[in-house]
């Protein structure tokens, strides 16, 4: 019997003991060590994955995964979605959210997930689809305990173990299993094993733990983090892929199968529109300038427009209904010019490839489904030939930083091949500038420029010629030249030299008070249109090795008239540095009583450097920065 007076505290106990029971004290926030939440955004407090292969054409997949959340920044990686498609069905999806004493505040069932399309709108039609949580957190930290099932018909893709996902993000337990019942032939590769706490539970069974792996910071000018963090590979050589079986232990059967089931037999084009495209490249004197005719055809008729639907996301949409409907994928268009220049033999191959500006490779000695974009080959005698099918303004036989310098799989019939594309390097991403500058006794300047673009540079100037007049002059004062008040664009003219891949620009410009007017002096900067003031983050300790992804070449000559009323006196002295990173030289020179020059040259060196480097490259861009400001002084004549 509990009375008025004395019972008050034991009624109080019983409350908190209630209270204590409606906790996860395992998930309270205060339970993470120190070594976890340094330098993280949020802490994966468990993750486990459970593959069952049943058959060549039915695995389950079960997923739990327990993320404690720490700030805004966090909330990115709690990752409680699920994907489906016609060939995977979701067969359990939940997700329980906690605040930081392990209290449960919101509960989500498989019904109140939002459910979207997995594609934006660029996509043509798509089956695939997501589900996901749309939780907005009022406080932090908070713990998100999320669990799925999916089973799929579709055994070409096991998923793959990333223990650690990304950076800022630490794990206190990763765990990562397959049962394969019917003891299909597997291959695995580890990645990046190496100085982290991971162990394989059992060296006959794919069973993997990982346990207490701290967060990884982002540090600039890093290499990639695919070869940073810990994952691991798995491929099975029977597989299903849409309903279609497959068997390859090596790129050569795994080619030969793509060929046979997921290409062939798409390439077929009407008698009438082969007739037309042979009419087009009669008089053409080689294979070589058959091959521009098509490329040409195909990129004045056709345009890109994303297909994901079904074994669509693998197979090409049939080149007569390319033609027909004038758009299609990157499989549906390069399997379209193919059909045109098996029209006109000329032999390609369609390729598989790693887009984007990471340079990543189709994996040598591990063939499974890899790449997110094709390409086209065209061998040419050791000389090989790549065109990207989904531009309508790429040059031919040019790729750019999207696909250039990375292994690729190339399917022939006789089989898979893996090819390296060409590599724009160095020198070969060539800009100069020149320029005539004619300053007046106001400080303003007026300036007739032109630039000349090559190799990725190119790349990353041609675009610019589609952009309407009031776009091209933003581009330049906004981008280009956004350190320049004042300026005003008087006359642009672009020239697009697609079978040299060269981009000139032609631009007639003022600007007014470029300079600084004292009593007696007007102060010049002299770098007006090329200004490089790159300096990497410093960092106390650097823990990844030092990556400069793309080298290039920068030559800048300007002339410089000064005006009536002003002399030359001192100029600054001819600077030259040299690094293991490139090069940089500028020098100022009197030409005449009226006349300077400025002559820069800036090398970067493409490369991986030890970690111990990055202070010296960093230390490299300090001293370029300083000269760029560089200015002279002209002195006023007094009468």
């Amino acid at each position: 019997m509990i009375t008025k007076i004395a019972g008050l505290p034991l009624l109080l106990f019983f409350i908190n003991i209630s209270i204590s029971f409606a906790q996860d004290m395992s998930l309270m926030s205060l339970t993470l060590s120190p070594e976890l939440t340094k330098d993280a955004n949020a802490v994966i407090r468990e993750s486990y994955t459970e593959i069952t292969v049943e058959a060549v054409d039915e695995m389950i997949v079960k997923e739990r995964r327990v993320t404690t959340v720490l700030n805004k920044l966090g909330n990115k990686h709690v990752d409680a979605y699920a994907s489906y498609d016609n060939d995977t069905k979701i067969t359990d999806l939940s997700a329980t959210v906690y605040n930081s004493l392990g209290k449960e505040i919101k509960k989500y069932s498989k019904s109140k997930f939002t459910d979207v399309s997995a594609v934006d709108g660029g996509t043509l039609y798509s089956d695939s689809r997501v589900k996901y949580i749309d939780h907005t957190p009022t406080e932090y930290p908070y713990t998100v305990v999320f669990e799925k099932e999916y089973k799929t018909s579709s055994t070409g893709f096991i998923p793959k173990w990333y223990p650690l996902d990304s950076y800022y993000v630490s794990v206190q337990k990763s765990e990562y299993k397959i049962i394969n019942l019917e003891n299909i032939e597997t291959r695995i590769k580890e990645n990046n094993f190496d100085g982290y706490s991971i162990k394989r539970v059992n060296e006959d069974k794919i069973h993997y733990v990982a346990e207490n792996l701290p967060a990884i910071e982002y540090e600039d000018s890093s290499i990639s983090i695919s070869e940073i963090l810990p994952n691991l590979i798995v491929a099975l050589n029977q597989f299903t892929l849409k309903g279609i079986k497959g068997s390859a232990k090596n790129w050569e059967e795994f080619g030969k199968w793509r060929f046979e089931n997921l290409k062939n037999g798409n390439d077929i084009l009407s008698e009438s529109v082969k007739y037309a495209i042979q009419q087009k490249v009669k008089g053409a004197k080689s294979n070589i300038e058959k091959a521009k005719i098509v490329y040409d055809f195909m990129q004045n008729r056709t345009r890109y427009i994303s297909v994901q639907e079904g074994i669509g996301g693998w197979k090409p949409i049939p080149a007569d209904e390319v033609h027909k409907m004038g758009y299609g994928d990157c499989k549906g268009l390069t399997n379209y010019t193919k059909a045109l220049l098996d029209a006109v033999d000329v032999k390609s191959h369609y390729s598989v490839v790693w887009a984007g500006s990471e340079k990543k490779n189709m994996i040598e000695g591990f063939s499974s489904m890899q790449g997110n974009h094709v390409i086209l080959n065209i061998p040419n005698d050791g000389n090989d030939i790549w065109l990207e099918c989904t531009s309508q303004t790429m040059p031919f036989g040019f790729l750019g930083d999207f696909t250039d310098d990375r292994d690729v799989l190339v399917i022939t019939p006789e089989g898979g091949l893996i090819k390296r594309t060409p590599s724009y390097k160095n020198e070969t991403n060539l800009q100069t500038c020149k320029a005539s500058i004619q300053l007046n006794e106001k400080g303003s300047l007026e300036a007739d420029v032109e630039i000349t673009s090559k190799g990725v540079q190119y790349d990353d100037k041609y675009g610019i010629e589609s952009l309407a007049k009031d776009d091209l002059e933003k581009y330049y004062k906004s981008k280009l030249w956004s350190y320049i008040n004042n300026l005003e664009i008087k006359s642009s003219s672009l020239e697009n030299d697609k079978d040299n891949i060269v981009f000139k620009e032609k631009l007639h410009v003022n600007v007014a008070d470029y300079a600084s007017i004292t009593a007696n002096e007007l102060i010049v900067r002299v770098n007006v249109f090329n200004k490089n003031t790159f300096v990497p983050k410093r960092y106390r300790t650097r823990n990844h090795p030092l990556q400069i992804n793309r080298g290039y070449k920068d030559v800048d000559e300007f002339t410089f008239t000064i005006p009536n009323g002003y002399k030359i006196t001192s100029l600054p002295s001819k600077v030259e540095i040299s690094t293991k990173f490139g090069n940089y030289t500028m020098e100022v020179k009197k030409v005449d009583e009226k006349t300077i020059s400025y002559h820069k040259t800036l090398f970067i060196k493409e490369g991986i450097y030890p970690k111990e480097d990055y202070k010296l490259y960093r230390q490299f861009r300090k001293r370029i920065a300083k000269q760029e400001s560089v200015r002279i002084a002209l002195q006023k004549v007094l009468n």
